[in-house]
């Protein structure tokens, strides 16, 4: 290893591979408890496919990767020779991971769910009403000095009280987003989901009728037919879909020419949902459509002549961007290694809290394949 690499626990039995530092310590400790040697690469810049290959060497127990580390058949073959039985992603999403080469090679895929849902669905949030009331805009306004005082007409925005929410993917954040769009500003909603989100509709039926019951006009709410109607009938859209082939480019010029010519589009999915340069185009001629985005298509590399658009908002993909986020992503990815190594079972429950405090259950937080590997669900 050269001077890129940092060894952590260097006489645990166990060789696991980080190909980011991470935030956070705890992460460390319960790998160093659990007799594991860390090898982690510290460079500025992505760890180059080559290291990778080259540092699983002859003998790995797993690896704990990033969104941007490509696990292909190609690496998980190499993993196996080593001796490796899991790959953890620290990312909820794991559109990186060649996930049925995995199930073949008994490789055990782990992710990080829930202890990110509200962080991302705040900056949602945050995208959404930069966008609706031009904050990126107004800041350089006042910044280059050319405020002069109070103007009836300056950067209008966009009111979204009372108006009508779209989300595509009725999952953990898309849904904890639309509550907080739903509950603080009293937006009607739609959804598209290939799957009926029966605790979500039940909850969206009983403030309708805590608004009643309070003397103001209840939401209105219904699952969308199609993706095409909620475009056209929604002021707000925001993305909450993996990538798959079927959502790559769900988003281009024909739908985005159905929205609203003041609609306003916010993704913090991922970045090819979206047809970038599609886009582009579509905000230039809709100067009063807004958007805001956390990924992109080519991530990190921008489409030609997006970042000269006044009307987009951009963050460079913070979504799960919060200390304690940040903190409990690398704990549950190491977790997930753990357990796998120590034989565990399959935690069954959506809720991640019982791994986050002292004495975690002796179950796998999150296992993708863990059914397809036959692993046992956990009893407790």
């Amino acid at each position: 290893m050269n001077t890129l690499w940092n060894i952590y626990n260097p006489s645990g039995k166990k060789r696991i591979i980080v190909t980011r530092n991470l935030p956070g310590e705890e992460w460390k400790k319960v790998f160093a408890e659990a007799d594991c040697c860390l090898e982690i690469y510290c460079g500025s810049d992505t760890l180059p496919a080559g290291e990778l290959f080259a540092a699983i060497g002859n003998r790995c127990d797993g690896i704990l990767g990033q969104l941007f580390d490509q696990c292909s058949d190609a690496l998980l073959n190499t993993l196996v020779k080593a001796g490796g039985k899991v790959f953890s992603n620290y990312s909820v999403g794991f559109n990186n991971i060649d996930l049925a080469a995995a199930t073949l090679h008994g490789i055990a895929v782990g992710n990080t769910p829930g202890v990110l849902t509200e962080t991302t669905a705040e900056l949602a949030v945050s995208l959404t009403f930069a966008a609706a009331r031009r904050i990126v805009e107004g800041d350089s306004y006042m910044r280059e000095g050319k405020f002069t005082g109070w103007l009836p007409d300056l950067l209008l925005g966009e009111l979204l009280w009372r108006k009508t929410l779209g989300i595509i993917g009725a999952g953990r954040i898309g849904t904890s987003y639309a509550r907080m769009m739903v509950e603080g500003h009293k937006m009607n909603l739609m959804y598209y989901d290939n799957h009926q989100n029966a605790a979500f509709e039940i909850y969206l039926t009983r403030y309708a009728t805590f608004l009643h019951d309070q003397g103001e006009d209840p939401i209105r709410w219904k699952r969308s037919s199609s993706i095409d109607e909620l475009l056209r009938e929604s002021d707000l859209v925001s993305l909450h879909v993996p990538l798959t082939p079927s959502t790559r480019h769900m988003i281009d010029q024909s739908r985005l020419l159905m929205m609203k010519e003041n609609a306003i589009l916010v993704n913090t999915s991922r970045g090819p949902v979206i047809d970038e340069k599609a886009l582009v185009d579509h905000c230039r001629a809709h100067p009063h459509f807004r958007a805001g985005l956390d990924v992109y298509e080519e991530e990190p590399a921008l489409a030609p002549g997006l970042h000269r658009i006044e009307n987009v908002v951009l963050m460079p993909h913070v979504g799960s961007g919060t200390l304690w986020t940040r903190k409990n992503m690398a704990l549950l990815a190491a977790l997930n290694i753990i357990g796998i190594l120590k034989g565990y079972p399959a935690w069954h429950h959506a809720d991640m809290n019982p791994f986050l405090g002292i004495n975690p259950p002796e179950a796998v937080p999150s296992i993708l394949n863990a059914r397809e590997l036959g692993i046992p669900v956990y009893q407790g």
